[in-house]
């Protein structure tokens, strides 16, 4: 089984690239105080490193998160322990009756499941829709097609004090998927430890996704960002509330 967000990249991820998440925290909160819920469980699919799990703790909802690499799970069970974690693909699970569902930072992209598909998307909306109780709320971001121009490759480069990771990102624009061919080295004791991981995200256009949750019963709002925090380019949030 091949596996995502390994040991490496999962502790470069949390390290590192944290911002997003911790970013986003202050303009969930607000959502869901907008939406008058103030307390109990809030679901999170693609979990990660429990950071914005942590945040909603702090005000005291309970939370289940949900990811598919065991390497953040394992993060995010010793930063929250008072949460419920679970590897598993957010495609699958059940979800239990929740007053609010969470995903950021694109993970309803990832195609690490390789079930995913725009009808499993939309199953996977009902499924929300049906476990909200009256109110609810599923907060939620995605990538739009336009992350790179066509046939041209973006490189990046970033470290820290013990890691360095390269990126090499192409868009396909017939197929609207977007490759990531992420490239670590970790230091582990004298030397650094190379890995490489390759990810692929299907690339959704808001329009689409709009339609689909209006279809299942959702209030549809889109917004550029997490309040103060906006998102970068060809992103998109989406609060698709549930009436009462």
């Amino acid at each position: 089984m091949e596996e995502w967000y390994k040991e490496d990249l999962a502790y470069i991820h949390d390290v590192g690239h944290s911002d997003y998440a911790l970013k986003s925290a202050p303009g969930i909160l607000k959502i869901l105080a907008q939406n008058n819920i103030q307390d109990g469980l809030v679901v999170d699919l693609g979990c990660g490193s429990g950071l914005s799990a942590l945040e909603l703790t702090k005000v005291n909802f309970r939370i289940l998160g949900v990811d598919l690499s065991e390497s953040l799970i394992a993060i995010a069970r010793t930063r929250v322990p008072s949460a419920e974690f679970r590897v598993d693909s957010l495609f699958k699970i059940d979800i239990p009756s929740c007053n609010a569902v969470i995903s950021i930072g694109e993970c309803l992209n990832y195609l690490f499941d390789g079930d995913n598909n725009l009808q499993i998307l939309v199953q996977l909306f009902e499924r929300i829709y049906n476990a909200l109780v009256p109110g609810g709320v599923f907060v939620f971001d995605i990538a739009e097609p336009g992350q790179v121009i066509e046939n041209k490759k973006i490189r990046s480069f970033n470290e820290g004090k013990d890691w360095i990771v390269l990126v090499e990102k192409e868009e396909d624009q017939e197929k609207l998927v977007l490759s990531r061919r992420i490239i670590t080295l970790r230091k582990v004791g004298e030397y650094y430890r190379r890995d490489e991981e390759l990810h692929y995200l299907k690339l959704y256009k808001t329009a689409d996704i709009t339609e689909k949750l209006r279809r299942v019963g959702f209030i549809v709002e889109n917004m550029s960002g997490y309040s103060d925090y906006k998102l970068p380019h060809a992103h998109v949030v989406f609060v698709a509330r549930k009436s009462m």
